[in-house]
C-alpha cells in the first residue's frame, strides 16, 4: 500500500511539473530566439540605412573603404558577421572568412541574392568555423524604391542556445528538488497511514495465534485508521471475554464433575460384591464407562489449564529432562516389549516451562508406545539448530497418512483406525500443541520415509546458568 501511495503522489507531481515546466521552457526558448531575431533585424536595418549613402551611386574606392570600416567596427561591437554588396552583387565590405564567403563573388548564398531582388530574407545556417548555427537577416538597400545593394547580418545562436539549455537545466533542477521534497513528504504521509495498518496487521496475526491480550496501538493519524484500530481493540476485548468465559466454564465444569464421578465409581465398586452374577457384568461395564468419563474430564481440565496464561518460560536443561523421561517410561516400554532410546543431550538448554514440557513429552511418549509393535523402538533425541532446540519423538509404528497428520492436533479428532475402546478422546495432541505454543514453540508430525511417525518440537534456545563460586572471600 505504501508503494502505491508513493507512486500516486509522485505520478501526480510529475504530471504537474511537466505541465508547468515544459511550457515554461518552451516559452523561454521562443522568447530568447525572438529577442535574438529582433535584435539582428534591427541591426540589419541600421546598417542598411548607414550603407545607403555609399550605395546611391556607383560606389568608389573611398565608399568601399568607409563601408569596410563600418562593418569592422560593427563586428567589434557586436561580434556579428556582415556582408555589404552593391546592386550587381559584388561585395564591397565583409567580415565573413574568405574560405566560407568568397569575396567579391557573394552571389552564391541565395539569401543575399534574394535581397538584391528586393526581398527580405532570414533564417538559420550552420557555421563550420564556429561549430554552431548562425541566424541571418538579409535586407535590400533601397534608394527611391530602387535596389542599390544588399546587407546581410549573421549572429551566432550559441549564447541563446546556451541560455536555453541552462534554463532547461535550471527547470530540471527545480523539478528534481520539488520531486525530492514531495518524495520525502509522501514517505511521511504514507508511513502515517501504512504504519498503523501494519501494526494492526501484526496485532491481528497475534490474535489469530491465540494471544487474546493483544491490542493494536491507536494512532493519531487519519480518522479512518484510528477508528479501525479502536474497533479492532473492542472486538479483541469481546473475544477475550468470550474465550475466557468458555475456558472458565470448561475448567469449572470439569473440576465440578470430578467429585461426583469419583463418588459414582466408588459406589459401583461397592456394588460389585453385592449384585447377582448376572448383573455383575453390567456393573463392571458401568465402572469402565465411569473410568472413561473420568479420563475425559481430566483431559478437558488439563486442556483448560493449558489455555490459560502460562508462567514465564525459564531455561530448561534438555539433557536432564530427556534422561528423566526415559527413566520414567522405561518400565512401561519394557512391559510392551518396546525399546526406549534417548540420546545424550547434555549442554542443550531450551526456553520452556518445565512442568508443561514434561507433560508434552509424556503425552508424546505414551502415544508412541501405544502404537509401537512388539520389539519396536521409540527414540527420544534433541539437537540445536541455529537459535532453536529441536526435540524429536519417533516410533516404528504404522505411521499416519498426511491428511490425518494435518488434523491430528484438532480437539476430539481421532484417526479412522482408532478403536472405540482404545481409551483416547482426541485431546492428547491438542493439549500438546497448546502447551508448546504457550512456550513460544511449534510442534508438527512427520512421516519418515522408512516408516513410523515422528513428532518434532521446536523451542527457543536457552542459556546455561553461569557457575557461581561456592565461597566468596568477604574481603
Amino acid at each position: 500500500m505504501r508503494n502505491r501511495l508513493l507512486l500516486s503522489y509522485l505520478t501526480i507531481t510529475i504530471i504537474v511539473l511537466i505541465g508547468l515546466k515544459v511550457p515554461l521552457g518552451i516559452s523561454f526558448a521562443h522568447s530568447e530566439h525572438r529577442r535574438l531575431q529582433q535584435s539582428v533585424h534591427e541591426d540589419a536595418i541600421t546598417l542598411a540605412t548607414r550603407a545607403e549613402e555609399n550605395l546611391e551611386s556607383a560606389p568608389g574606392t573611398e565608399d568601399a573603404a568607409e563601408l569596410q570600416a563600418l562593418v569592422v567596427r560593427y563586428e567589434h561591437e557586436t561580434g556579428d558577421r556582415v556582408i555589404v554588396a552593391d546592386a550587381s552583387g559584388h561585395g564591397l565590405a565583409s567580415t565573413e572568412p574568405p574560405d566560407l564567403e568568397p569575396h567579391p563573388d557573394v552571389l552564391e548564398p541565395l539569401d543575399l541574392a534574394g535581397a538584391l531582388n528586393g526581398h527580405e530574407a532570414s533564417g538559420t545556417r550552420y557555421s563550420r568555423t564556429l561549430g554552431s548555427n548562425l541566424y541571418y537577416v538579409a535586407l535590400p538597400v533601397l534608394d527611391r524604391n530602387t535596389v542599390v545593394g544588399a546587407v546581410r547580418v549573421s549572429r551566432s545562436t550559441a549564447s541563446v542556445d546556451a541560455s536555453v539549455r541552462n534554463n532547461w537545466l535550471l527547470l530540471a533542477t527545480i523539478g528534481g528538488a520539488v520531486l525530492a521534497i514531495v518524495l520525502l513528504v509522501s514517505l511521511v504521509v504514507a508511513r502515517s497511514v501504512t504504519r498503523p495498518l501494519a501494526d494492526l496487521g501484526h496485532a491481528a496475526s497475534r490474535l489469530g495465534e491465540g494471544d487474546f491480550e493483544t491490542r493494536a496501538p491507536v494512532p493519531s493519524g487519519p480518522t479512518e485508521v484510528r477508528l479501525l484500530a479502536q474497533e479492532f481493540n473492542t472486538t479483541a476485548e469481546q473475544l477475550e471475554e468470550l474465550v475466557n468465559a468458555q475456558q472458565s466454564f470448561v475448567a469449572d465444569a470439569s473440576h465440578q464433575l470430578r467429585s461426583p464421578l469419583a463418588a459414582l465409581r466408588l459406589r459401583l465398586e461397592n456394588l460389585e460384591s453385592e449384585v447377582d452374577p448376572a448383573a455383575a457384568e453390567d456393573v463392571e461395564g458401568a465402572g469402565a464407562e465411569v473410568e472413561r468419563l473420568s479420563r475425559l474430564v481430566d483431559g478437558l481440565l488439563a486442556l483448560a489449564r493449558a489455555e490459560r496464561n502460562p508462567p514465564a518460560p525459564v531455561d530448561v536443561d534438555v539433557g536432564a529432562l530427556l534422561a528423566g523421561r526415559r527413566d520414567a517410561w522405561t518400565a512401561f516400554a519394557a512391559e510392551r516389549d518396546v525399546t526406549l532410546d534417548a540420546d545424550d543431550a547434555t549442554g542443550l538448554w531450551a526456553r520452556a516451562t518445565p512442568e508443561r514440557l514434561e507433560q508434552v513429552l509424556d503425552n508424546l511418549l505414551n502415544n508412541a508406545l501405544e502404537v509401537s509393535p512388539h520389539r519396536g523402538t521409540v527414540s527420544l533425541t534433541a539437537r540445536q539448530h541455529r537459535d532453536h532446540i529441536e526435540i524429536r519423538v519417533r516410533d516404528t509404528g504404522p505411521g499416519m497418512p498426511p491428511e490425518d497428520r494435518a488434523r491430528a492436533f484438532d480437539r476430539f479428532w481421532r484417526g479412522a483406525g482408532a478403536s472405540s475402546d482404545s481409551g483416547g478422546f482426541g485431546l492428547g495432541l491438542a493439549i500438546v500443541r497448546q502447551l508448546v505454543t504457550a512456550d513460544g514453540g511449534t510442534v508438527e508430525l512427520r512421516g519418515p520415509s522408512d516408516g513410523g511417525l515422528e513428532a518434532l518440537l521446536t523451542l527457543r534456545r536457552g542459556a546455561a546458568p553461569s557457575a557461581k563460586p561456592d565461597h566468596v572471600d568477604p574481603r
